[in-house]
């Protein structure tokens, strides 16, 4: 299916994934390619806690003045589920990069401390209760998925690409044959990103 109808987009909010940060390869690109071709464009990416009703909260808390119709959302993994989250609760287009479809049970192997990828110093606890709290922010199947697109990469060492496509029926999906979890290539397949969310022709 085609993206949703073209309505400009002037706020940008991008979400990480497990462990990972605004550090991250793929945020840093899309930043510095929005800092260089549209500045004019309101860009968020923040530094998620571990707490999923903490993160949701935050993220809320963010967006509460954005206007709806002319923003988007970015999500890659476990940014990729809120990033659904976000889409379903405001109408926003969002692109999702080998997104999360069921954190909480794949992350229950994670309870414990976990180190952080880009700061290995800074250390965290996944607690026992957040995988309740990412149950609540799940939600049932996606509405208009005109308004999704996704990149979803088959060498994923993480997550089923089978699981990831059938998350989203009807969403403008890029399936790469090969690639990985962190989309190593992600260069390439930035166009398709900034097209889907019309930030350039």
């Amino acid at each position: 299916m085609s993206p949703a109808p073209a309505t400009p987009i002037t706020h940008l909010l991008y979400l990480h994934g497990f462990r990972s940060s605004p550090k991250s390869f793929k945020a840093r690109r899309m930043h510095a390619w929005m800092a260089a071709h549209r500045p004019d464009v309101v860009w968020c990416c923040p530094q998620l806690p571990p707490s999923p009703a903490e993160a949701w909260a935050l993220i809320q808390h963010l967006i509460a003045d954005w206007p709806h119709e002319r923003m988007a959302v970015v999500g890659s993994s476990l940014g990729g589920f809120y990033a659904t989250a976000v889409a379903e609760a405001t109408g926003c287009r969002a692109m999702l990069l080998n997104p999360a479809v069921d954190p909480a049970r794949d992350l229950a192997a994670y309870i414990g401390e976990q180190t952080a990828f880009h700061t290995p110093e800074e250390r965290f606890f996944f607690r026992e209760e957040f995988i309740a709290e990412l149950r609540s922010l799940t939600v049932p199947a996606i509405t208009r998925p005109d308004r999704y697109g996704a990149v979803i990469a088959r060498g994923d060492e993480v997550l089923s690409w089978q699981e990831m496509t059938g998350r989203y029926p009807g969403a403008t999906i890029r399936l790469l044959d090969g690639s990985d979890h962190a989309i190593s290539d992600f260069d390439d397949h930035l166009p398709f990103v900034l097209n889907f969310l019309t930030l350039c022709d």
